[in-house]
């Protein structure tokens, strides 16, 4: 099969007529590859870029990420929290002290009870507040948090169910929305789930902007919060619009109707450049894999196939075709990263080594090996996932093998994620193709690699289990020592690349283009953004 995804600049939304050039000063309009607005209740959906667009600009977590530089990968530093530390006596207890004099954007203030608050939120199913649909997007990123208690107005502790010395960098999910203002949204709603609706129409959290419109899939208004306890945005809005479609988002830069957009089309670059817009990239912590299932019934259960698929791959060719705006990806860190460790698999592009492999498995020209992988059109960090899955089809065609996609939209394929590949959900699909950020050890390695993973508690997709790795995972998890945390972490990696559990294709740098007006934007090495830092000239 070919896919084909074509959309006519004519089929841009009606609501982009209304934002054209005349667009006041002072207000940026991004393009974005979701298909609707990302959640604004304060857990955003839509992957990443819902936590980039409507998570970090309208909220902020206890943690965060530092996306002021270019030239040094992104790290963990004090948001709502000024300063954390591991009980020496119980390493399941955190004691995080709270920043003072923040206000939420209805004027309430920040402290430990609105911590305690928001993590029942998404933990304790008899709070009256607890939202189901945040417990996906947010639990599965933090599985061993369990508890908040307050110990004073501006501290808490909080308690994981097992040693866990990744806690603070997961909690840069946590988005901390205002208990006052769902309150007294909830004197006019019949039931929470009402109340959260009213929520994300009209959010309070403690973010540098403030939502001031809001129309699902088609667009969300963000005014500067001028209270804002922190460094001040310098824009004064910023619009949001759903454009999914990459030829669509990149007629809407050339016609002026957005200032900036998300992933262009790559053959639309030397154009935009021509057109003096800015290209913006910087190597990301991102992987763009296919994850296989493991199950004993799925064909990459066997790691002599894993491993031909990942010596079968063109990498270069997919580089070409993309206009140079990927790596290729040998792993899920490259070689010198301390994680990185000593595989001694080495990922290459060795064709005739993959035929072999695939023959010793029991596949060849009698026996094609035929798979069926779930992708999605578009979606965050998916960069282009039509052509370039198209390209993988074809290449690995060349040593006998036959790739069928079950396409399928993008929230839809990262709701199947955490289902896992034995539900119906997956519809049969021997391999899923959703990217992921690698910016921490949990996100990139813990939550694929441990059997306690599995779906529901995260996103061990495959159903991978085996309980060398389950081991590895422990002895990163409990190592609080930074040097030994890396060590633990390198061995875990290599491991996964000997066992070949990714099919390992690219690593985004996620490209961006801009209008010439915009001044200031920092492409950090980060799947995220500060919006802080832009403005319009």
């Amino acid at each position: 099969m070919r896919l084909r995804h074509v959309i006519m600049a004519a089929l841009l939304p009606l609501s982009l007529a209304a934002t054209g050039p005349a667009a006041a000063q002072g207000t940026l309009r991004i393009g974005m590859t979701a298909a609707d607005i990302p959640l604004t209740h304060g857990q955003p959906d839509q992957g990443f870029e819902g936590n980039r667009f409507t998570g970090i600009p309208l909220y902020d977590g206890l943690t965060a990420w530092d996306l002021s530089r270019a030239d040094r990968p992104s790290t963990v530093i004090p948001a709502l929290a000024t300063e954390w530390t591991s009980d020496p006596n119980d390493r399941t207890r955190w004691i995080f002290r709270l920043r003072p004099g923040v206000t939420f954007h209805d004027g309430s203030p920040f402290n430990a009870d609105a911590v305690v608050w928001n993590v029942r939120k998404v933990l304790d199913r008899e709070a009256p507040h607890f939202d189901p649909r945040q417990v996906g997007v947010t639990a599965t990123r933090m599985p061993t948090l369990r508890r908040a208690e307050k110990i004073d107005d501006m501290t808490v502790a909080l308690f994981t169910s097992e040693p866990d010395s990744l806690l603070p960098i997961n909690l840069t999910n946590l988005f901390m929305a205002s208990p006052t203002h769902w309150q007294a949204l909830r004197t006019q709603h019949p039931t929470a789930e009402a109340t959260w609706n009213a929520f994300a129409a009209n959010p309070s959290g403690t973010g540098p902007f403030r939502l001031t419109r809001l129309v699902p899939r088609e667009r969300a208004e963000m005014a500067r919060n001028d209270n804002y306890w922190g460094t001040k945005a310098k824009l004064d809005r910023v619009v949001l619009l759903p454009i999914p479609e990459a030829s669509a988002r990149t007629a809407a830069l050339l016609s002026g109707q957005v200032d900036w957009i998300e992933a262009p089309s790559p053959d639309a670059v030397p154009q935009l450049r021509s057109r003096q817009m800015q290209i913006a990239s910087n190597p990301q912590p991102h992987v763009w894999p296919w994850q296989p299932c493991f199950l004993p019934s799925s064909p990459l259960s066997d790691v002599r196939v894993r491993r031909a698929l990942n010596l079968a791959i063109d990498r270069e060719g997919l580089r070409t075709l993309l206009g140079g705006m990927m790596q290729p990806a040998l792993g899920t860190y490259p070689a010198g990263h301390p994680w990185a460790g000593n595989p001694s698999f080495q990922i290459r592009t060795d064709k005739a080594e993959a035929r072999r492999l695939l023959a010793e498995a029991g596949y060849g020209p009698q026996r094609p090996l035929n798979l069926r992988v779930q992708i999605s059109a578009s979606g965050s960090g998916q960069m282009q996932p039509l052509s370039m899955n198209e390209f993988l089809q074809q290449d690995l065609r060349t040593v006998g093998v036959n790739v069928e996609f079950d396409v399928i939209e993008w929230n839809a394929l990262f709701t199947n994620w955490r289902n896992g590949c034995g539900h119906a959900s997956a519809r049969g699909a021997h391999a899923t193709n959703v990217s992921f950020s690698a910016m921490d050890p949990f996100f990139s390695l813990v939550r694929f690699y441990d059997s306690k993973m599995a779906p529901p508690v995260s996103n061990n997709w495959g159903m991978f289990n085996d309980p060398r790795f389950d081991q590895m995972v422990a002895a990163a998890r409990t190592s609080f020592d930074p040097a030994e945390r890396d060590a633990a972490l390198a061995r875990l990696h290599a491991a996964g690349v000997d066992e070949a559990l990714f099919i390992w294709i690219a690593h985004d740098v996620g490209p961006r283009a801009m209008s010439p007006r915009v001044r200031g934007h920092v492409q950090p090495q980060s799947w995220f953004v500060d919006l802080r830092l832009p403005h319009i000239q």
